[in-house]
């Protein structure tokens, strides 16, 4: 079964474009290394990524990111080392298959969009990279198209029993 399909129907034109520039460009760029494809998804101006180290306590959050350029540096070094890994599996298959994004809301031109990582990929000689966060974007409608404006990331994530 393929995980890269959209699970918001062409109808729902908000929550389809959201998940197509949060899912898929950002795993496909982060495969490729290509910046380029996810990279014109951000709203340069007053952008702030937060990393909340692995804590739902603020106090511990840090402004990792104030721009886009330092997420973008960050962002391009994890590609390279993830595609310097051996994995045992394909890689792109795998980054969705670990992706979850069905909670995005949508008020007017603001939206929340909620991606989580639930999964392993296999390591080529054995064990597995275990993939277990979340992420909460914040996005603006600018000229019919979103952009995102920052995030929290890497929360602690538990999956649903």
């Amino acid at each position: 079964m393929p995980h890269d399909i959209n699970p918001f129907p062409s109808s729902d034109q908000d929550r389809h474009a959201i998940w197509e520039m949060l899912v898929r460009e950002d795993v496909d760029g982060f495969v490729n290394e290509d910046w380029s494809v996810f990279g014109g998804s951000f709203k340069r101006g007053g952008f702030c990524g937060l990393d909340a180290k692995g804590s739902f306590d603020p106090a511990n959050w840090q402004i990792s990111f104030p721009t886009v350029d330092t997420y973008r540096d960050a962002w391009l070094e994890d590609a390279r080392r993830s595609a310097a890994t051996a994995y045992a599996e394909d890689r792109r298959n795998a980054l969705f298959r670990a992706t979850n994004m069905l909670d995005i809301r949508v008020q007017g031109h603001t939206a929340t969009a909620r991606k989580t990582f639930d999964d392993a990929i296999a390591l080529d000689g054995g064990g597995f990279q275990k993939m277990n966060w979340q992420s909460v974007f914040f996005c603006t409608k600018q000229d019919r198209t979103w952009k995102i404006t920052g995030f929290v990331g890497f929360l602690p994530f538990a999956s649903p029993s």
